[in-house]
């Protein structure tokens, strides 16, 4: 079974959450820390932080399925 075309789909969709992942974490950050309450600001810093910290795994993950694919498909 081939499976080249399944990953490089799933490496290009892992490349693409890796960048919304980054611009979903300034959003949050951004639109959820304009309270002036405190723990509303922290909670916002803390949320923005977690998400963003999923975009290097999406950008690796992308990096390993695009050299999966590439290696299966014999290219």
């Amino acid at each position: 079974m081939n499976l080249s075309k399944p990953a490089a789909l799933l490496g290009h969709v892992c490349f693409f959450a890796g960048f919304a992942s980054i611009i979903g974490s300034i959003a949050i950050w951004y639109l959820k820390g304009g309270s002036d309450l405190p723990d509303a600001k922290a909670h916002a810093e803390r949320f923005g932080i977690f998400v963003g910290l999923w975009a290097p795994t999406f950008l690796i993950l992308s990096h390993r399925l695009s050299h999966f694919a590439k290696e299966s498909s014999g290219k």
